[in-house]
């Protein structure tokens, strides 16, 4: 691959990479880290990209496994703390908001894959469904119908639990 053709994919999907590893960090230095990680990758990577997918569909898995990685790191290394509850809000409604967040997070981690993974890069990854369908090796109409019974799963096991 030229110096060309990989400063040419570099512009081209880079904002896609970044904005995506955005959504999944929520940090914008941790986010360009993780784009600057994911092209590293790719191109010292290259033969590994056996054309089967979109090249952005590709970068943002490597993207996304990047971050999956970085999290199981700072677990192993991150102290348990206790945070306090912002001054804005009152303590009953920052109590109701950890409780419905919590229970949210419970009920799509007890989710089963691949429903779980669907549901989070349709959500937070905001990919397409034709995009999570390559991912998987499936078509797109599989993706949508496994985004379908996830919301489904998810909103089922939230009623149970109020």
């Amino acid at each position: 691959m030229t110096q060309e053709q990989i400063e040419r994919i570099y512009e081209a999907y880079y904002m896609r990479v970044f904005s995506y590893a955005m959504t999944l960090a929520g940090d914008r230095a941790q986010a360009e880290e993780i784009a600057q990680e994911t092209f590293f990758r790719a191109f010292s990577r290259q033969r590994k990209f056996r054309g089967e997918s979109d090249a952005a569909t590709w970068l943002c898995a490597i993207a996304k496994n990047l971050f999956v990685d970085e999290r199981r790191r700072q677990r192993r290394h991150e102290p348990m703390r206790e945070e306090l509850p912002d001054a804005g809000k009152g303590l009953e409604q920052e109590a109701a908001d950890r409780e419905d967040s919590f229970r949210i997070h419970m009920a799509l981690h007890a989710l089963e894959e691949p429903y779980r993974e669907v549901f989070e890069l349709r959500i937070f990854g905001e990919l397409s469904f034709r995009e999570i369908g390559i991912i998987f090796g499936k078509t797109e109409n599989w993706a949508r119908v496994t985004y379908h019974r996830a919301r489904l799963k998810l909103q089922e096991r939230m009623d149970r639990k109020l």
